[in-house]
């Protein structure tokens, strides 16, 4: 029997035990998993926000937190899924605690390693896909194939009746779509964020419009949140949450803690977001653009980045700086979690991306190196000017700073970009 093999059966035998050490608590409540590569943290507090404002009790497990009922405690473990009966015991509180609804946020190496397993699903959300992980997977091919993997568990499930929610604007809805009419008595469900259309209230606006989305808030103004929204609008109709209700949650919502959160809007803006991929730092690049996010600013967009190591995603790394350099007027390259990799050959590997980029925003006079993360964010805001965007993206709400040799510091992004502005006597919101 092979190594894997045997961590295979491992992690299956722990994910078996711990189903019937807490008696099946799966099977007295209503599950959703939501996986993907990006939003699904963000689908998950929609979706909590919703059913709270609709009377609903729940309990949630994330990479951001993990709740039940009114307790909720800040993910301090590094792991989105956690394994040896974490799952199991996450959902056994739920069910002590009343809750209706348990929402958990399902990974592509949760699923390697059988964490989705024992445990009988109602729902599923897939919100998107694009490469992530490469290097853990061997493709994108097999990346997508453990996701579908969670999709295709339902068909096991002991619920009478499964839903499967699948986003109709990426390119990978149909394998979903293939693996979820597998299941039998199912009810599939297509969304996009064109369905973020208020007919049923007589509303004149669209949530995706520019009007609707200034109601709703700052957390809105990105796409791709009107697709995080539709995911969760989508579920909360299936379970008869109305239209003033879904409405009264959004318009309530201030976004997930991490993701497009503004620390500060005036005289400059400062912005933190999670988006560590490729897709992901454009998407948020296309939206904090100073004339796009301010229509008559002519700021310019100064941008903390870095990758992280530990043999992670290498592949991403130019790309990324390509990314930078076209959208960015100034670049500070930063450590982001380095574990035992030589960081500045992870900003090398950026830099040579800077070259890649058709028609770069920015010179070399524009590149910085700041290893430091925190002197980075510092030097980043002593760039900016009225008008201007400072955009620090990779750690989001993570609690940890990981570097060599199993160190790990205590981190807290935001708080480190309060504290800066602080001590610069700079204005806060």
């Amino acid at each position: 029997m092979t190594m894997r093999k045997i961590r295979n059966f491992y992690h299956w035998f722990l994910a078996l035990l711990g189903s019937c050490w807490y008696g099946r608590p799966s099977r007295k409540i209503f599950v959703l998993g939501v996986t993907g590569t990006k939003g699904k943290s963000t689908v998950l507090e929609l979706t909590n926000a919703i059913l709270e404002a609709g009377g609903k009790k729940t309990a949630l497990l994330s990479s951001i937190r993990r709740k039940v009922g009114r307790k909720t405690e800040e993910n301090l473990t590094g792991n989105t899924m956690p394994g040896r009966f974490q799952i199991q015991r996450f959902l056994d509180e739920a069910v002590r605690a009343g809750a209706e609804f348990a929402l958990i946020e399902v990974t592509s190496e949760g699923v390697l390693q059988h964490r989705h397993e024992f445990t009988d699903w109602d729902a599923a959300i897939m919100t998107n896909l694009a490469p992530e992980h490469i290097e853990h997977h061997g493709s994108f091919e097999n990346y997508r194939a453990a996701k579908l993997k969670f999709f295709q568990y339902l068909a096991f499930s002991k619920k009478t009746k499964k839903y499967f929610f699948i986003n109709e604007e990426d390119g990978s809805h149909h394998y979903f779509e293939e693996a979820a009419r597998r299941t039998p008595n199912r009810e599939i469900i297509l969304y996009s964020r064109h369905d973020l259309v208020n007919h049923e209230v007589g509303r004149r606006y669209k949530l995706n419009s520019k009007a609707g989305r200034r109601l709703l808030g700052d957390w809105l103004l990105a796409d791709f949140n009107l697709e995080n929204a539709a995911a969760a609008v989508a579920f909360a109709r299936t379970q008869n949450i109305d239209w003033p209700i879904i409405e009264k949650a959004l318009t309530n919502f201030r976004g997930a803690p991490g993701r497009l959160e503004f620390v500060q809007k005036e005289p400059f803006a400062v912005v933190v977001d999670y988006a560590h991929t490729p897709d992901s730092l454009k998407q948020v690049y296309e939206t904090l653009e100073p004339k796009s996010f301010k229509p008559r600013s002519r700021g310019k967009m100064i941008c903390v980045l870095g990758s992280a190591g530990g043999g992670r995603d290498k592949w991403k790394r130019p790309e990324i700086g390509k990314i930078a350099a076209t959208y960015c007027d100034k670049i500070v390259l930063t450590n982001e979690d380095p574990y035992d990799e030589n960081p500045n050959e992870i900003i090398r590997q950026i830099e040579n991306g800077f070259l890649e980029a058709t028609v770069p925003k920015c010179g070399p006079e524009d590149h910085f190196r700041v290893l430091d993360r925190r002197a980075a964010l510092k030097h980043a805001v002593s760039l900016a000017k009225k008008g201007d965007v400072v955009v620090i993206t990779g750690k989001g709400s993570e609690a940890w700073l990981h570097l060599a040799r199993g160190e790990k510091i205590p981190w807290n992004e935001r708080k480190m970009a309060e504290e800066i502005l602080r001590n610069a006597s700079q204005p806060m919101i």
